[in-house]
């Protein structure tokens, strides 16, 4: 099975990229045969820059985000997205691409579940 997730939101100021990404680290714990596709667009793609520095006790969307491509989900920036937000060009965490609505869409009809946050 194929599960896309999309996520909209910024890392931080609502939870919403935090609990997509509990999905997807719950998922490939307890479904190991899962493929998890993970799309970052609007403000989400700051969820895969580096260097992310949190409180003590605060959940770290970076960590999160290393953990799922450790376990062999696949994590995408929306180009666009990037670009408008001045990161197009900026070091991104290891594993994490740029990808493309091309991508995006050919992620959608290939996925046998898409969840969006």
């Amino acid at each position: 099975m194929i599960v896309t997730l999309l996520l909209n939101d910024a890392p931080y100021g609502t939870e919403k990229s935090y609990n997509a990404l509990r999905l997807a680290m719950a998922l490939q714990k307890e479904q190991p045969d899962t493929e998890v596709r993970v799309f970052l667009m609007a403000d989400a793609v700051g969820c895969a820059l580096p260097n992310q520095v949190t409180p003590q006790g605060y959940y770290n969307i970076e960590r999160m985000i290393r953990s799922v491509i450790a376990k062999k989900g696949v994590v995408r920036l929306c180009g666009t997205c990037a670009d408008a937000r001045g990161i197009k060009g900026v070091p991104l965490i290891e594993g994490a691409e740029l990808g493309s609505m091309a991508e995006l869409a050919q992620w959608t009809v290939e996925s046998d579940k898409m969840v969006v946050f």
